[in-house]
């Protein structure tokens, strides 16, 4: 009996170092900070665009409690460039589109912790659709330095359906000049509609004066990989509330090497 115990303890403390040595070797280096997509903090039916305001404060409210450190797009893109090391609780929040829900129910929770996050705008749609934010919730926000804003193109459109380099170069490079021209502060990242790109169209961004660009589950970010390809983690209404597992896993840094990467044309 001691000799079958000594033995079940060597196959666990065997175990125990295989786990440890894959973590260090296999599942460690593909850790990648991740960068949260929300749409519409408001209740609706469409998963892909709402999050209710109750369910986006416990998200934000677990983040705080359990500690992550929720970084600015800019310092991540930065750390990339330089093959930052980030600590395996980091995160980046952001928010497509510019909707109204961004202001009256993301703001005031995302003020309360003090956490940075970028809202991508759609240069035409501000102020002329009443789901959308008007430019003195965009002014307000401004003086907070916590958030920034970035460039969602004109329209909306699927970059890669336009085959004209003026069409793109107008939605891209013409959303940046709006924004700028209305807030008079820089934008520095750009947000590609439903994450499609092509080389040609990140090199319009880069050409455009941003810095890096989002797309969806099209793109990498991991150390050293391209900027204007940041692959970012879509939260859903039912992430912590009905699953909260999946939320967990979302932050955990490895949830896109369990995830199928789409083309990004």
């Amino acid at each position: 009996m001691p000799g079958f115990t000594k033995k079940l303890t060597l196959l666990f403390v065997i175990s125990i170092v295989v786990v440890a040595l894959s973590y260090q070797f296999l599942l460690k280096p593909q850790y990648a900070v991740p960068i949260l997509m929300y749409h519409n903090i408001e209740n609706g039916e469409n998963e892909s665009l709402y999050v209710g305001k109750r369910n986006f404060s416990q998200q934000m409210a677990y983040i705080k409690k359990y500690g992550y450190n929720v970084i600015s797009l800019d310092e991540l893109v930065a750390g990339i460039k330089n093959k930052r090391n980030f600590k395996h609780n980091t995160l980046v929040i952001t928010f497509d589109d510019g909707y109204l829900g961004n202001y009256t129910n993301a703001y005031p929770i995302l003020k309360s912790y003090d956490f940075p996050a970028t809202i991508f705008l759609i240069s035409n749609y501000i102020g002329k659709d009443k789901e959308f934010l008007k430019w003195p919730h965009i002014q307000e926000m401004l003086k907070n330095s916590k958030i920034t804003f970035g460039g969602h193109t004109r329209n909306n459109i699927y970059l890669p359906d336009a085959k004209d380099k003026g069409i793109l170069e107008n939605e891209i490079s013409g959303c940046r000049k709006d924004i700028q021209a209305r807030l008079n502060t820089r934008v520095d990242y750009f947000c590609y509609p439903a994450g499609g790109f092509s080389k040609d169209i990140k090199k319009i961004a880069e050409q455009s004066g941003y810095k890096g660009a989002c797309t969806t589950n099209r793109g990498f970010n991991e150390s050293g990989i391209d900027v204007y390809a940041l692959r970012r983690i879509k939260i859903k209404d039912s992430d912590f509330g009905k699953n909260p597992l999946s939320f967990w896993f979302k932050l955990s840094g490895y949830y896109n090497l369990f995830r199928k990467a789409k083309n990004p044309y």
